[in-house]
């Protein structure tokens, strides 16, 4: 079984917008439907749980019902950091998922994540026991010796820019949730769960990524995010 978590436990704050920003509509339809809709259409994703911020619960439902959005089985609460959300969309699925299921975790912000990119990301799973989608860097990374100056860089050929999806066998991440909090070890800061895995000892398995599979942080991002789905929609364009 392949079970994705969404986590839209966000506030928002850098959109400066009144509501959650994946609450946001973009043409008639809040972000999180388009991000819903691309696991909802995909035919190897078998269970949606989505971990919401208080208060939006039964919106989502609403939104889910409206949308035809017929794979969300959980609508849970999420914590302080996105680390606590994710843990608790974890543990929500105790005696839900067996040892090997999949379960593949998304930013409810990031809408635009490719079927491809989605089925790469399961496949690798499937094969190494977990899969983060990633994508080359193609800047120049310096280190600051100070404020003002470096002598040393990073070879770009040996990064990888990751995000979400990212696809976990069930048992491992489960204890690996629990070790973590009760060690407290990658659970603070900018943490998520591919950081988590690496301090806890683990391998990280590379999965394709996409180019526009952005994450709606600022308003420039959900203009970009328009403009990406008005060039969905010339289809004369090759």
């Amino acid at each position: 079984m392949n079970v994705a978590i969404i986590i839209a436990g966000g506030s928002g704050h850098r959109m400066g917008q009144d509501i959650p920003k994946q609450f946001i509509n973009v043409y008639d339809k809040p972000v999180l439907i388009y991000t819903l809709e691309s696991f909802q259409k995909h035919p190897k994703i078998d269970m949606i749980e989505v971990v919401c911020i208080d208060g939006w619960h039964e919106i989502v439902w609403a939104y889910a019902k409206q949308f035809n959005i017929t794979k969300l089985n959980w609508v849970i609460s999420g914590g302080e950091t996105v680390q606590e959300s994710i843990c608790n969309g974890v543990y929500n699925l105790e005696n839900q998922c067996e040892e090997d299921d999949i379960i593949i975790i998304h930013d409810g912000i990031r809408p635009l994540v490719d079927e491809t990119v989605l089925s790469d990301v399961m496949i690798k799973c499937q094969k190494y026991g977990n899969a983060v989608t990633s994508l080359p860097y193609n800047e120049q990374i310096f280190v600051m010796d100070d404020e003002i100056s470096t002598t040393k860089y990073i070879a770009r050929e040996t990064l990888r820019r990751v995000s979400t999806p990212q696809a976990y066998k069930f048992g491992k991440l489960f204890r690996a949730y629990h070790e973590a909090f009760e060690k407290k070890i990658g659970i603070y800061g900018s943490s998520y769960t591919n950081t988590m895995m690496v301090e806890l000892g683990e391998r990280i398995y590379f999965a394709a990524g996409s180019d526009k599979n952005i994450k709606l942080t600022t308003k420039d991002d959900l203009e970009l995010f328009k403009a990406h789905l008005k060039l969905e929609q010339d289809s004369w364009l090759k």
